[in-house]
């Protein structure tokens, strides 16, 4: 007994930061699936043909798009509660992206809310929304762009600039994720038919997909560029067996999703665009484990004790399938109703 307590606390320093960074990646990427394409949504939303389209644009996502900040929230609480380290190192890092990225969700939230009980400015509002949803997008994609890019650390404490985080790598960053999002919303309106704006101009075309495709091969060609440790995890004889699926698989995405376009398939786009993204965020994943702070500070490093991982562990176990659950029961009980209102 008392030689398996002795196991189960050398392990748990090992096991528990696997287990927060995974539940950390989830959470940053149901994020970045469910609020892109919302996110998108915003950025067409200037070039929607008339009002009543972009009545039906919103009234797609109308039932959605607040719960999608809950992955937000999960992933920056977590952060700070399971790896204190990172956080403390990364936020100074990025106090400008990321105060630019919540005053643009604020915007585009009261945005959402008041356009629908507004005449007389309602133009403004629209404005408001586009806005404050370019300005998110493109401080997301900042962020991951600093992120990779890495930042400078000396005694485990951040000791670069204030504008470290602006470099070409990020701005090129923030652009392809800005893309991304399009393609997303792109592919949720063409799911989503409505009446009036199922063949408008904020429909999928083959130009959003080539910009994509164009980017994905941009970042997966800079990164390694820019930490050799990448490249060599890449490149290296079994490396490259082992990780082709990833770059091999995103390839066939990007077919897929072409065709699917080409045959004006309804729900093929925006499931292809979905694969596409994990795909890449797979192999961001493995570019980067196990650092947090690239290149310098892994997730063992900056983790919380033990005990206090452990502790919100208890609590995390509970929670993630209730979120899981009423995320996915939401989408399935609310997209009859949904295609029903776009359509009146």
């Amino acid at each position: 007994m008392i030689a398996s307590n002795l196991d189960m606390a050398q392990l748990l320093p090992i096991f528990l930061p696997l287990v927060w960074a995974a539940i950390l990646a989830l959470a940053v990427f149901l994020y970045v699936l469910l609020g892109g394409y919302d996110l998108g949504l915003g950025v067409l939303f200037p070039i929607a043909p008339s009002d009543r389209d972009r009545d039906a644009m919103m009234a797609s996502v109308s039932p959605f798009w607040d719960g999608n900040e809950t992955w937000l929230v999960l992933g920056g609480g977590g952060l700070l509660a399971a790896f204190p380290l990172a956080y403390a190192t990364m936020l100074p890092a990025l106090y400008i992206p990321i105060f630019l990225m919540l005053m643009g969700l604020i915007l585009r939230g009261v945005a959402f809310e008041f356009r629908f009980k507004s005449s007389t400015y309602r133009w403004g509002w629209d404005l408001a929304f586009a806005g404050g949803s370019i300005v998110a997008a493109l401080m997301q994609g900042v962020i991951i762009g600093a992120f990779v890019r890495g930042f400078t650390v000396e005694n485990n404490q951040f000791a670069g600039g204030p504008f470290d985080w602006l470099s070409p790598f990020s701005i090129v960053t923030a652009v392809a994720v800005l893309s991304g999002y399009v393609l997303l919303s792109a592919g949720w309106l063409i799911m989503k038919p409505t009446r009036h704006c199922a063949n408008g101009p904020m429909a999928l075309r083959a130009t959003r997909l080539i910009a994509v495709a164009v980017f994905i091969v941009a970042f997966s060609v800079w990164t390694p560029l820019l930490h050799p440790e990448i490249a060599d995890r890449w490149f290296s004889p079994g490396n490259m067996v082992m990780f082709s699926p990833v770059p091999l698989l995103t390839a066939a995405a990007v077919i897929g999703l072409w065709r699917g376009i080409a045959k004006r398939q309804r729900f093929a786009p925006f499931l292809w665009g979905i694969l596409i993204f994990m795909l890449c965020y797979t192999g961001l994943a493995v570019s980067l484990f196990p650092y947090i702070i690239p290149p310098d500070i892994t997730i063992w490093e900056a983790a919380a004790a033990p005990k206090s991982q452990l502790f919100m562990l208890y609590g995390a176990i509970p929670l993630l399938p209730i979120i899981l659950g009423y995320t996915a029961y939401s989408y399935y009980v609310l997209w009859d109703a949904t295609e029903h209102d776009t359509y009146h």
